[in-house]
């Protein structure tokens, strides 16, 4: 379908200049010589093209009863009076662009043109925004809070590309289930996805269980064996826990993202590979590098797309629908009687601190459709793990009752903030960290710095 654009001009003759020129480019044309008509054709049009002096109202009193009435229409001005001033306050008030009279008839087609494209983008962005307000669950991730919107809409920008992410959150938030929907929803799908568990694997074993090793490297290699990252090739591999690689294997997996080759144990031959990293941690490796216990250059060429994911705890609107799931999924491998939960078990559930994150509720949601004997569990049948306190802690008080550690700090910082009333720098000083390590911990709670 043809574009329409709608030309408010009270000069007839340069109107009909404008509408001939928009007519041979292939756009349809409305016509508009004062404000108030335009208002009434404004619904018709994809781009407005408007003077500024007009009779009656202004071009920017125009511009003022599109927005109230919520027009996506992309408005651009002409104006041959005032200054570049009245050009920006133009932009302010909502104009994508403006033409200075006297244009050329090629910088109108080039300005109307970007003005159509920038409508499109508008239209596709509204469209996303609006699957992803009532998405609620991405390959298993189930989620309707703020942040797990973003996280989806994340995942769909950086999956089809190849760039290196670091997924930072809790133990129990997820991260595993984040990096295989990364995985699944890139063209690297149907290829090997190799997941390395870093803290499993023993320091003195790690390099060979990485990159492989020949034969003879080491006693007992009785034959040549391939690595994690060769087995990956073409494909995914995701470092869970990275920040608990030891130092001389960090300088190997630096090559591996720089230049994408290695050497197996024990041989010279140079390998190259072609896989996408993705690593997660559950440490802050800005206090590492801070330690010197993680390479900076490590950290940066890992750190290109980060994703925050955040605990259970600052998510609680999320509980009811990941409830949802979990009876779901595991009614049928249980056996049980559970169809749904009541409003009184949510409430329980929402007043607990989860800190083992998603997975420990999945655990709680288990074992209560185990035990329960009706179709609806109830607020008895929520079985908490209430683990008992250690002896040291009930008598000396370590953490305020119900806290958990991340918690505690969290609320330190808070009151770190409210009494150097938002400086970083002093607030940095009063807590004895770096403004790099608050930064960071104030991108862990969701606080831009």
């Amino acid at each position: 379908m043809k574009a329409t654009v709608l030309v408010v001009e009270d000069e007839e003759k340069l109107r009909r200049v404008i509408e001939l020129q928009l007519k041979t480019a292939g756009f349809d044309v409305e016509q508009a010589g004062s404000a108030e008509d335009a208002i009434k054709l404004a619904d018709r049009a994809d781009v407005i093209l408007t003077d500024l002096r007009l009779p009656g109202q202004n071009g920017l009193e125009l511009l003022s009863d599109l927005r109230l009435q919520d027009s996506h229409t992309p408005v651009i001005v002409m104006t041959a009076f005032g200054s570049i001033e009245t050009a920006v306050e133009a932009m302010k008030a909502g104009a994508v662009d403006f033409l200075p009279k006297p244009f050329s008839l090629d910088h109108l087609m080039t300005v109307v043109n970007k003005a159509l494209e920038l409508r499109t983008l508008r239209a596709e962005n509204r469209e996303l925004r609006a699957e992803l307000s009532q998405r609620y669950e991405f390959d298993n991730i189930v989620g309707r809070s703020e942040p797990m919107r973003e996280i989806f809409a994340t995942i769909d920008r950086v999956a089809p590309t190849r760039a290196t992410v670091l997924l930072c959150g809790e133990s129990g938030v997820g991260k595993d289930m984040i990096a295989r929907a990364i995985h699944h929803h890139s063209p690297r799908t149907d290829r090997p996805f190799v997941k390395i568990n870093c803290t499993a694997l023993p320091e003195n074993l790690m390099e060979s269980e990485l990159f492989g090793y020949e034969k003879g490297a080491f006693t007992g290699a009785n034959a040549s064996k391939p690595g994690k990252f060769e087995q990956a090739d073409t494909g995914t591999v995701f470092l869970d826990e990275i920040g608990d690689v030891p130092g001389s294997i960090q300088v190997k997996l630096l090559r591996i993202l720089q230049e994408r080759e290695f050497e197996r144990l024990g041989s010279n031959k140079t390998r190259h590979i072609d896989v996408r990293v993705l690593a997660a941690t559950n440490v802050d490796l800005r206090a590492a590098l801070e330690q010197g216990t993680f390479r900076e250059d490590l950290y940066y060429r890992l750190n290109v797309l980060p994703i925050n994911i955040p605990p259970l705890r600052d998510r609680k609107e999320d509980i009811p629908f990941l409830v949802s799931h979990f009876i779901k999924k595991l009614r049928k491998d249980l056996g049980s009687p559970v169809e749904s939960i009541s409003d009184a078990a949510i409430e329980r559930l929402l007043g607990y601190h989860w800190p083992g994150n998603v997975r420990e509720l999945e655990n709680v949601i288990e074992r209560s459709m185990v035990l329960a004997g009706g179709k609806v569990l109830e607020a008895s049948d929520i079985k908490l793990d209430m683990a008992p306190k250690s002896r040291a802690a009930s008598v000396d008080s370590f953490l305020p009752e119900g806290q958990t550690l991340d918690q505690f700090e969290q609320s330190i910082i808070r009151e770190a903030l409210q009494r150097a009333n938002g400086n970083k720098s002093q607030t940095a000083r009063l807590l004895g960290l770096t403004r790099n390590a608050l930064r960071y911990r104030l991108s862990q709670m969701g606080i831009e710095s």
